[in-house]
């Protein structure tokens, strides 16, 4: 059964969180050995297929006001596809099709060992099986522009668009996921750089939220939105092109980094 986590992807996460107590060098000293793995699975067990991936959007107060959108009375809670899964190192796919792709760089929350149901604010931290860093890479046609108005869910879910890693670091390692420092660079230049504590809704908030109601499954990924600098926000618009290479780097969590290919390449 693919839902529950793995004894060898459970083992894992033990011996990272014992291995990188610490520092946020010596936990990426101690993932440096990731490998890519196959798309659609968990870049640190390649037999997990998460059963779900959410995303949330605008929930750092910075993102909505580049957006020039109020801050969300509610969590704005959307999907990706599993197939959009790779690990650090894999190619960011340009489709054919969506030729703005930008970037997002992420805290990504993995549910684990237990299910979540129904929890408080005050309990939903001790569901937390880890944290990765994570990369909301979207098509901004798609989004805001094709169909009706915009797909969010096809946007975020090409193929490659949701690079993760570099490995699942305990809760315990990570400590406070509010006190986090995230950024984004490409090519070395720094587009993003803020902090966990912009959340609108911080995690334990997001998780007695999706819970309500609703059964989050281990290894279920959930994406918890963005700082402010994204490209589409940008004037003029900075979207990803082959060649590029993308880096998000969260404190106490790990760096990934992607390079941009052309699917006409």
């Amino acid at each position: 059964d693919q839902r529950g986590i793995h004894p060898p992807a459970l083992l894992r996460l033990k011996k990272v969180g014992k291995d990188a107590r610490g520092t946020s060098t010596e936990i990426t000293n101690a993932m440096a050995s990731t490998r890519p793995l196959p798309t659609g699975t968990l870049p640190w067990d390649p037999q997990v297929a998460p059963p779900l991936v959410l995303g949330v959007g605008m929930n750092y107060a910075s993102h909505a006001k580049e957006l020039g959108k109020p801050l969300p009375l509610e969590p704005v809670i959307f999907s990706k596809g599993p197939n959009a899964i790779t690990g650090s190192g894999s190619p960011i796919i340009i489709p054919k099709e969506e030729p703005k792709v930008d970037f997002e760089g992420e805290l990504a929350v993995i549910i684990g060992p237990r299910p979540c149901r129904d929890v408080s604010v005050e309990d939903a931290l001790s569901y937390v099986g880890g944290y990765c860093v994570a990369n909301d890479v979207t098509g901004r046609t798609w989004q805001f522009e094709n169909f009706n108005g915009g797909q969010w869910v096809r946007s975020k879910s090409f193929d490659s668009f949701c690079p993760l890693g570099p490995c699942l670091v305990d809760a315990a390692t990570v400590g406070d996921p509010q006190q986090l420092r995230i950024t984004t660079k490409i090519n070395g230049e720094v587009f993003q750089d803020g902090s966990c504590s912009d959340m609108v809704f911080g995690v334990a908030q997001l998780l007695a939220f999706l819970s309500k109601g609703s059964t989050l499954l281990p290894n279920t990924v959930i994406l918890t939105g963005t700082p402010s600098g994204v490209g589409h926000s940008r004037q003029p618009p900075r979207y990803l092109r082959a060649g590029d290479t993308v880096t998000v780097s969260i404190s106490n969590v790990g760096e990934i980094s992607n390079t941009v290919v052309s699917a006409e390449a």
